[in-house]
């Protein structure tokens, strides 16, 4: 050995020497180690005076805000009444306290005790792991394009709704070839294709911008942007409106719905609990992937939100608390929706009778049908013959009936179910039209959409901006500036969707942008803190920040049940994805009708290149690292990170998984 001191009180010259020699190289060592950590982090470090929250009611409005969003409203309840009603509510609340509210309480925690945004907070953990928070900004940029186009499409229903009788309750008066394309189908459909979008027949089929549409999303950008100017100062202002105005809506519809005909019978539907659908895998997967985005898991926007609160704050009542009110606000909305549709369900049915009896009347008069069969009802007003009469009279004389008569089956009429764009903008519109005073209760929904979505957009920009700006010292000097260009090139991009085809490309952004990159995101996420970082580190750095210790029921979660089912979730979408060639709904203006068809090569090209470049940052932002660290080591320096499992004893507060005693090694063999 080269450092080999007799005793300490020597006082031999040449040890004196050697020790001063050996002070100053393990000195330049560290010189060197913080060198290097100041270069890699200069960007990533706190901000001195980090923004907060100015009180919890603020945060827990932002992240209620945030969680809720369109999704509840128009692709929970389809869910539910797919699979089995009732019985998919059990499977979504096991799910949601197994898998969804673990991983939430694991994004709260990270991002609480870094106090940074998802970029910082990977970082933090691990440096190799940093491409995790790049994946969840590019992400979120994705979701942000044609989110804002479906704000866009409400605020022009919302312009639409202040004027009697509603632009789409008749058919325009026009051509005859015009007007009969409007009566084969609803006028709420015609509106929505040929107003609206102005559709046009094929993704190949670019056609020109929607000048309405285009108006709209600028408004919507505009609105935006102003939420966002000042950060979480500005954008929580306006959530104390979005985020409550949608419960007030929600609820005054359901009570108004409650009250119309049909409404029981479309609730009592919607909850039939189906527990034989429990056998069928896809349904624990749509399970899974509803709690999956419900949560807004893997966007950044949680740990950004968290990043401002303080370190004492109780992160795990926080999960259990948001993640139950965005089950009962999903709940509700489906209280409404189906209250609403199985009034719409009932009327139809009920015009279906009236037209059936006309019908029979006619053909009794001509011989055709035995007068004998006709039932009693007053010729004069068909309607009050009633649905359960109707009912039991033609299940007794079906087989005698020709077949223009049909059953009119309140049940058939509610098994059409529908989701996104289809329930919001064409089913649940039509459903409003048959209200008394219809143009109020179309401004209110679509007003309690807009709002919906602004929150949800507010989080999922403060997902790009928050871990951008922690980076860069210059984004985060010049945030305002920042978040300006962010909005003006997202409103430029989002031109895109005003074309002609662009529901094709909200709906590729909608079914591929995320779904994939966000499982991977998650799986990442989870792996690093529970495996990597060690699950007992992290509890007891919540430990430190919380006062007590959670429960180590949380450690078996992240490691043995969240992991697999992430995984097996990646592998069952990756699967599916595979096997069942991607196909987008066509509108086709002569059959004036739907059909599914598969992309084409280039649409194929453009899916798969938004799934790999939000995917990429994860290797790159590994090899980069790993790259850096060999060149450091052949340099003399530091490696900025060498993976290993962190012993769960350390008391290490989170930081970094870093070999930092590599200099006292390499100073004792030299």
């Amino acid at each position: 050995m080269l450092l080999q001191l007799r005793s300490p009180f020597s006082g031999s010259v040449d040890q004196l020497a050697v020790h001063n020699w050996a002070c100053l190289f393990m000195e330049k060592q560290l010189s060197e180690a913080e060198a290097h950590c100041q270069e890699d982090n200069q960007d990533a470090t706190e901000p001195e005076a980090r923004a907060g929250w100015n009180s919890k009611i603020e945060y827990f409005l932002a992240q209620v805000g945030f969680s809720v969003g369109l999704g509840n409203v128009w692709r929970f309840p389809y869910l539910c009444h797919q699979n089995g009603g009732g019985s998919f509510l059990l499977l979504y609340v096991l799910m949601m306290l197994v898998v969804g509210i673990p991983l939430f309480f694991l994004e709260l925690a990270a991002g609480q005790a870094i106090r940074q945004g998802s970029i910082g907070v990977w970082k933090s953990i691990s440096p190799r792991l940093v491409g995790i928070g790049y994946s969840s900004c590019v992400v979120c940029f994705f979701v942000a394009l044609y989110y804002n186009v479906i704000l866009a499409w409400s605020l022009f229903y919302l312009g639409n709704s202040f004027q009697s009788p509603l632009p789409w309750t008749t058919c325009p008066e026009e051509a005859n070839v015009t007007l009969y394309k409007c009566q084969a189908n609803s006028t709420t459909s015609y509106f929505w294709y040929r107003k609206a979008l102005d559709i046009s027949d094929s993704i190949n089929d670019t056609g020109s911008f929607n000048p309405y549409i285009v108006g709209c999303l600028l408004a919507a950008w505009t609105v935006v942007c102003l939420g966002m100017f000042k950060g979480i100062k500005s954008s929580v202002k306006v959530m104390y409106f979005s985020s409550i105005f949608p419960y007030v809506v929600l609820f005054c519809f359901l009570v108004r719905g409650l009250l119309l005909d049909g409404a029981l019978e479309g609730i009592t539907y919607m909850f039939y609990p189906k527990m034989e659908l429990w056998a069928n895998m896809q349904v624990w997967r749509q399970a899974a992937t509803q709690v999956f985005f419900a949560l807004g898991l893997g966007f950044g926007s949680i740990i950004a939100y968290s990043s401002y609160n303080p370190k004492s704050n109780n992160c795990h009542r926080d999960a259990y608390t948001v993640s139950f009110i965005n089950f009962f606000t999903s709940v509700l909305a489906t209280l409404v929706v189906f209250a609403v549709l199985g009034f719409r369900a009932n009327k139809i049915v009920l015009e279906c009778v009236v037209r059936n009896l006309k019908l029979l009347l006619v053909q009794a008069q001509s011989g055709d049908v035995d007068q004998s069969m006709l039932p009693s009802f007053n010729h004069s007003d068909p309607g009050s013959f009633g649905l359960e009469a109707y009912r039991s009279w033609f299940a007794q004389h079906k087989s005698h009936l020709p077949d223009n008569i049909s059953e009119c089956d309140l049940e058939k009429e509610m098994q059409k179910g529908v989701q996104g764009t289809g329930l919001v903008f064409i089913v649940f519109t039509e459903a409003m039209s048959l209200l008394p005073g219809s143009p109020f209760w179309s401004a209110l929904f679509f007003l309690m959409l807009l709002n919906l979505g602004l929150s949800t957009m507010f989080g999922t920009m403060e997902g790009i901006l928050a871990p951008l700006t922690d980076r860069f010292k210059t984004l985060a000097n010049n945030k305002t500036k920042f978040t300006v260009l962010s909005c003006l090139i997202g409103f430029l991009i989002g031109l895109l969707f005003t074309q002609r085809c662009g529901n094709y490309f909200v709906m590729m952004f909608d079914d591929y942008s995320a779904t994939l990159p966000l499982i991977i995101v998650v799986v990442f996420e989870n792996f690093s803190v529970s495996w990597l970082y060690g699950a007992d580190r992290f509890l007891d750095d919540i430990e430190g920040m919380l006062g007590w210790r959670p429960s180590a029921v949380y450690k078996y979660l992240w490691k043995y049940i969240c992991q697999p089912a992430m995984l097996a979730l990646l592998g069952a979408t990756s699967i599916r994805m595979f096997i069942n060639a991607p196909t987008y709904m066509e509108w086709h203006q002569e059959t004036v009708s739907e059909r599914a068809v598969p992309y084409p090569g280039w649409a194929l090209a453009v899916l798969a290149s938004l799934i790999i470049f939000a995917m990429l940052p994860v290797p790159l932002g590994f090899v980069y690292t790993l790259v850096q660290d060999r060149n450091r080591a052949r340099s003399g320096g530091i490696a900025a990170d060498e993976y290993r499992i962190v012993s769960t004893k350390s008391e290490t507060p989170m930081a970094d998984v870093s070999n930092v005693n590599q200099w006292s090694g390499d100073a004792a063999s030299a």
